[in-house]
């Protein structure tokens, strides 16, 4: 499994080499999650990969939205020229990757550590159509808004008088399906991540997430400078990123049937499911066994303690798949097993 020649190997470290992977019509999985994708990079635990990735739009659909045509990026323009119509979809995202992690094999955790997360382009956009969003009937028209964003002060200017702070994360990030998935569309997120549109994993934050098939395979895209819990239209500010991420593998650790994550202050479950009862309950049973794996909690206790003391957040309605997490907060353990 070559690397291919635009990922570049930018100098070894004391935890591992660190590689650059640009977005090109070579390195990019556009549309789906598949266990018989050929990794574009081969890495090993403890390595860091810099991805560079593309907001999910069309270089036309920006040109028409309002954008110059000089500020649509050339790497965009690239990928809709270079990758064929029949290596594209089902989904709409344009993934970079898949990364092989030499040595993780089904049965083990992937954990990657998001150390830096970087915005590549000044703008996003916010879009809507009829047939998707959560209140599609209501909207029965398509709009597309491109949204600036102020790269010194660290906000969104939305409209006159309303300026958002940005918190840059990455809706889509996950692992190879289990082979008897095929090509999984890149839309609803699942056992494998994908598309968690998860605001909390920003900067500083860990995802683990279980293995199904060696090397793991992982990508990553659908940046956004920002989202509001829920993403109700369908879309966040969606735009370019650069993320600096380091994978490490856990042998035989189990995680699952979700992938879980942390960030600096609260430990998070997941689940997904088209119906959002059913989503809650994987989101606090998947709570509920970290609480009893990692902190040595009984069943009842770890149960009663999300009630106290977690919060269940609505991720996402709006991609096939919704999504619900439980925060519970680092900060009432006053000791760490």
């Amino acid at each position: 499994m070559a690397i291919h020649a635009q990922a570049s190997n930018a100098g070894a470290t004391e935890t591992g080499t660190t590689y650059t992977l640009p977005a090109t019509p070579k390195t990019v999985a556009w549309g789906h999650y598949d266990a018989t994708t050929r990794p574009v990079l081969r890495i090993h635990s403890g390595d860091t990969v810099v991805f560079h990735t593309v907001l999910t739009n069309s270089p036309s659909g920006l040109e028409k939205a309002g954008v110059a045509p000089k500020d649509v990026e050339q790497s965009l323009r690239d990928l809709f020229n270079g990758v064929p119509a029949r290596d594209r979809g089902p989904g709409g995202h344009i993934l970079t990757g898949p990364v092989y992690i030499d040595g993780a094999e089904p049965g083990d955790t992937l954990e990657i550590r998001l150390k830096q997360i970087d915005l590549a382009i000044p703008y996003a956009y916010n879009g809507f159509r009829y047939g998707l969003g959560f209140q599609t009937d209501d909207f029965p028209y398509s709009r597309i808004k491109i949204i600036p964003l102020d790269l010194t002060r660290r906000t969104a200017h939305f409209g006159p008088g309303i300026e958002i702070p940005l918190h840059p994360f990455f809706g889509s990030m996950g692992v190879a399906p289990p082979p008897d998935f095929g090509r999984y569309d890149s839309a609803p997120p699942t056992i494998i991540g994908g598309n968690m549109d998860n605001k909390e994993l920003v900067q500083g934050s860990r995802v683990f997430y279980p293995v199904f098939v060696p090397g793991a395979l992982f990508q990553i895209g659908d940046g956004h400078a920002g989202q509001g819990n829920g993403e109700v239209d369908i879309t966040a500010m969606e735009t370019s990123l650069v993320g600096t991420v380091q994978f490490v593998v856990h042998k035989g650790m189990k995680t699952g049937p979700y992938p879980r994550a942390e960030t600096p202050t609260h430990f998070i479950s997941m689940g997904f499911d088209d119906d959002l009862t059913v989503a809650t309950h994987k989101a606090v049973a998947g709570m509920i066994d970290f609480l009893v794996q990692h902190q040595h909690l009984s069943r009842d206790d770890a149960y009663m303690l999300i009630s106290v003391a977690g919060d269940i957040d609505i991720t996402e309605l709006v991609d096939h798949n919704k999504g619900v997490h439980v925060m519970l907060p680092k900060a009432i353990f006053t000791r760490h097993p």
